[in-house]
């Protein structure tokens, strides 16, 4: 799909005063999917994080894995 066409729909949906049940509902699903996908990622990430990079963040050993356990729709 071309910018300026997505562009267009985007404009066609903010121009109206409330989103139909099924664009609403789409919306709010892509924002639960980003969040989850979010928290997957950096908890990934934070379980190989070395030492210094812990303290950079202020976190110690035991805290960086004790959140890299939680499940990813935890927040």
């Amino acid at each position: 799909m071309s910018q300026a066409r997505h562009t267009a729909q985007l404009d066609t949906l903010n121009a109206q005063s409330t989103l139909p049940l099924i664009a609403s509902l789409a919306v709010k699903f892509a924002v639960v999917a980003t969040k989850w996908d979010r928290h997957r990622k950096s908890r990934r990430s934070l379980k190989y994080l070395e030492p210094h990079l812990l303290d950079d963040i202020g976190l110690d050993r035991l805290s960086a894995q004790a959140e890299a356990s939680k499940p990813f729709w935890q927040d």
